[in-house]
């Protein structure tokens, strides 16, 4: 099991702050253990003391003062009753006390800070230690204190501890790790295998992973992959089927184009033919083969990978869109039609100029073919944005052409249209920073609206 993966991480950090916790008990533990030390002298000091009191001239021989004094660890005794007698057990060297510690009013913060200088200090000072007796209600005992025996058996008990510790550290670790490992550790590596193996292959179905079913964020989370496998695997299919179509498309109008080339040369000779007759549907003729060119033609464009080149530039709006007005008008479904431009000539746009002339004149054309006789191009800047909105009077986009405006093959609003020209106009504005989208379509009329970044310069409508 490599330290880089989750479950050798998870046990470490497991151990670790088990470990941590350990320490943070460990320091007043200490400062208890120090405590019960006390007490527990302070206890074998007052049977000590039963030897003097039970003797007629309250004293008794140093031989045996020595001896109790052995027992009890200390260097002298004294016992403070409430009667005022005082009884005192010590040795033939008396000993002058280096600190004195009363427990009668204890203090936590002070004895934790006590135990740990105790237990980093060297030497060996005598303690003077002042407490209540245990067994004698209003008594105190006094006792002085060797330091280094209390700091070897503090030392004892911190290795106690600490070997406590580890072995608690471990087994929880180890608890931890095999629970870790059964919920979260071996689902989360198949649900990884699994994604490394569809990355690899993902039109294989037998690569899908297959949920276990169960309720927790687990189990939601390989549902959720299932799904997406399955969803990313159909999204491939129909992206390779749209592909190969696309591909098939793109030769057949390419050779449908050059055979509609041919016929149009012919048709061309049939308008100079003697017969009335030939010479009336020839126009007819001319204008059915344009057209099915002009579709191979989308087609082809719309079909191109690669974005159309752009050159970008700024430039101003007014005069494209006078441009785009003077090329209408002769058109014959154009005749009567009013085209009102309502654009500061000193607003400029930033944009390829070409392609804006491209997206407007497709728009002007569509309005024009549904009927429309009243055209309005406004423009605006704002905020660092142009706006331009092209409003017309005719009868609105039917549902379906609403439903479907800008998908290929599917948002025309007219009979035999091909629906692409509204989808390569919104590629064209997007891929210059901008938009197109439908602000609204009624009877009594239809309103696109474009942006495009304004250049530094641009007026205000």
């Amino acid at each position: 099991m490599p330290i880089t993966s989750l479950s050798a991480r998870l046990l470490v950090l497991t151990a670790f702050f088990v470990m941590v916790g350990e320490v943070l008990i460990f320091v007043p533990s200490v400062a208890r253990f120090r405590m019960t030390y006390f007490e527990n002298r302070i206890a074998a000091g007052q049977l000590a003391t039963l030897a003097l009191v039970a003797s007629p001239d309250g004293r008794i021989d140093q031989s045996l003062s020595n001896e109790l004094l052995s027992q009890v660890g200390a260097h002298a005794v004294t016992l403070y009753r409430a009667d005022g007698l005082v009884r005192m057990l010590d040795n033939a060297t008396p000993r002058r006390p280096d600190a004195t510690i009363d427990l009668t009013h204890p203090m936590v913060v002070m004895a934790i800070v006590r135990s740990l200088e105790t237990l980093f200090s060297n030497g060996n000072r005598v303690l003077r230690v002042v407490g209540q007796s245990p067994n004698e209600t209003g008594a105190r005992i006094e006792l002085l204190l060797d330091e280094a025996p209390l700091r070897r058996e503090m030392w004892d008990f911190g290795r106690r501890i600490l070997q406590l510790s580890i072995v608690i550290s471990l087994v929880t670790a180890t608890l931890v790790f095999i629970s870790l490992q059964w919920l979260l550790v071996r689902p989360m590596g198949r649900i990884t295998r699994s994604m490394i193996a569809f990355r690899q292959n993902p039109e294989d179905a037998s690569r899908r992973i297959r949920p276990r079913g169960g309720r927790d964020e687990i189990g939601r989370a390989e549902s959720e992959l299932a799904m997406l496998q399955q969803t990313v695997r159909r999204a491939l299919a129909q992206r390779a089927r749209l592909a190969a179509l696309g591909t098939a498309v793109t030769k057949i109008n390419h050779d449908l184009r050059n055979i509609l080339a041919t016929a149009r040369l012919v048709t061309d000779g049939l308008s100079a033919s003697d017969a009335p007759e030939v010479r009336r549907i020839a126009p007819q003729l001319v204008e059915a083969i344009d057209r099915a060119v002009g579709l191979c033609t989308r087609t082809l464009d719309f079909s191109r990978e690669d974005a159309p080149p752009l050159a970008v530039r700024d430039f101003a709006l007014r005069p494209l869109v006078e441009e785009i007005a003077r090329g209408l008008a002769p058109a014959e479904d154009a005749q009567g039609t009013e085209i009102a431009i309502a654009a500061a000539p000193e607003l400029t746009v930033r944009a390829d100029r070409d392609q804006l002339y491209r997206v407007l004149l497709n728009l002007v054309r569509n309005a024009v073919e549904a009927g429309a006789r009243h055209l309005r191009v406004s423009a605006s800047c704002a905020d660092r944005s142009a706006t331009i909105e092209i409003s017309d009077d005719g009868p609105g986009l039917p549902p379906r052409a609403r439903d479907n405006l800008f998908r290929p093959f599917f948002g025309s609003a007219r009979p035999g249209g091909s629906g692409l020209g509204l989808a390569i106009a919104r590629e064209l504005m997007r891929a210059q920073g901008g938009d197109l989208v439908l602000v609204s379509t009624t009877a009594a009329g239809t309103v696109f609206r474009l942006t495009l970044p304004a250049a530094a310069t641009a007026g205000q409508a």
